[in-house]
């Protein structure tokens, strides 16, 4: 089993074409799914660290956790510019448009959104 995390959603068809999209921008795809449940990896192969967009195992309504967030790395400045407008045309909401940070690094370009359901997810190029 690798590494993962998941992430609850609410409207399921929302939520993946926001992650679809994204993920998308830095070569992530989806690799696995089933009735709601899908699996994201970068290429779409099932390495490495994996993420689930779920529905709750519990059948209870999907939240986001306070002070959680999942950050996804980037090759370059652009593919941190086209993740966040990927997410944005997908019913991202802004929590922080591209740009420097000097304040965690002198490099450090990222930005940060929410997806559908409401929870946070940055993206990040430090070079």
């Amino acid at each position: 089993m690798n590494v993962y995390a998941t992430l609850g959603a609410i409207d399921f068809a929302k939520s993946n074409a926001f992650y679809d999209a994204a993920l998308a921008t830095i070569g992530w795809s989806k690799h696995k799914e089933f009735p709601g449940w899908r699996a994201y990896s970068e290429g779409g192969k099932g390495e490495g660290f994996i993420l689930w967009v779920c529905k709750p195992f519990n059948g209870e309504q999907a939240s986001a956790g306070n002070g959680s967030m999942v950050g996804f790395m980037a090759q370059s400045r652009a593919e941190v510019d086209a993740f966040y407008e990927a997410a944005m045309s997908n019913s991202g909401t802004d929590e922080g448009a591209p740009g420097l940070r000097p304040h965690y690094g002198p490099n450090w370009y990222s930005a940060y959104m929410r997806d559908p359901a409401g929870n946070k997810v940055a993206v990040v190029y430090d070079g």
